[in-house]
């Protein structure tokens, strides 16, 4: 049947559409990136300017918290101390084990103009599926005007192709919805 390959083709390109839009950074995923704030960061280790990644595993442990856990537990205090010099603007917590650093919480703001991409980066994701939609169908036209495919064939397909449009841009919004609602969850 050479409804399938359309089909499926849309479905693929459709679905490639709502990555970005799954993507859109919440608040604790942004916690996870910024461990990345701690690369510019150099330990005195032993005489030797050592980058910090070198000396201990960086892990975000909530949505305000970054975990330093030195590899070498003698290091702790040249990696606070490196933490205090640093223009970062924490301050370090340890309890000899590991270090704690509280990531300041989101403003207002910020938040708002999160919000503003995730539903910029959802519009996109809905014209990205409307395009899909359009070049599947005119693939379609053509295979009917070149009678490769029967007239009642192509509306079914056309028909298919549109249901499955509206389901992912139903996908789309409702995960931009719940985005918005973590972006802004204080």
């Amino acid at each position: 049947m050479a409804c399938q390959p359309e089909e499926e083709d849309a479905s693929s390109r459709m679905e490639k559409t709502l990555k970005p839009v799954r993507n859109i950074s919440t608040p604790s995923a942004l916690a996870a990136r910024r461990r990345h704030i701690l690369d510019r960061v150099m330990v005195d280790y032993y005489g030797a300017e050592t980058p910090l990644q070198s000396l201990a595993s960086i892990s975000a442990t909530s949505s305000t918290t970054l975990t330093i856990d030195a590899f070498d537990k003698g290091s702790i205090k040249d990696i606070e101390r490196a933490l205090m010099k640093s223009d970062l603007g924490m301050m370090p917590n340890s309890d000899g084990v590991v270090i704690r650093l509280t990531v300041p919480q989101l403003t207002t703001e910020r938040r708002k103009e999160l919000s503003k991409q995730a539903k910029a980066l959802a519009e996109e994701g809905r014209v990205a599926c409307r395009n899909v939609r359009r070049d599947v169908i005119d693939k379609v036209k053509k295979q009917e005007k070149a009678a490769e495919l029967g007239k009642d064939m192509g509306k079914d397909l056309q028909d298919k192709i549109s249901k499955l449009t509206e389901k992912y841009v139903s996908v789309v919004d409702k995960a931009c919805e719940e985005k918005e609602k973590d972006i802004m969850t204080v």
